[in-house]
């Protein structure tokens, strides 16, 4: 999956991500600054990932673990600092929440900070961190 959003890339094709680009957003961020490199890698490798890019050049992340069938977690969202308040955060999110392949599953995350954004996507908190987005089959 490759989509364009103004000057930007979202691709799923995980031969583009680079890894170090990742860990750096990462190490800035309040959920993965103390995570392990090795760690990092690892749950990079065993995910569904999708990059950002803008000119060639990864400044955005997003990592789902999922069964692909009943549910998945949508986590390590993160944008360049230099690129945030341009949308393409939100883009990423929306991009996400929209795969055909996740379609009618729950979508579970974790935040401490951001649940105004998600529940703009349909999120509903359920307790102090965590948000899930039902699949329209189930009662909520």
């Amino acid at each position: 999956m490759e989509l364009k959003y103004n000057d930007y890339l979202i691709s799923d094709d995980k031969s583009k991500i680079c890894v170090e680009e990742v860990i750096e957003m990462l190490s800035s961020s309040y959920w993965a600054n103390t995570r392990p490199i090795e760690r990092t890698k690892k749950a990079i490798e065993t995910s569904y990932c999708l990059g950002v890019f803008h000119h060639e050049k990864q400044i955005g992340f997003a990592r789902v673990i999922t069964d692909w069938a009943t549910f998945y977690y949508l986590c390590d969202v993160i944008i360049h600092e230099s690129h945030r308040g341009k949308g393409i955060g939100k883009k990423l999110v929306e991009t996400i929440i929209h795969a055909e392949e996740l379609e009618g599953i729950l979508g579970l995350l974790g935040t401490k900070d951001a649940h105004e954004l998600y529940a703009k996507y349909g999120f509903i908190k359920d307790g102090e961190r965590f948000m899930r987005l039902p699949p329209k089959w189930i009662n909520q």
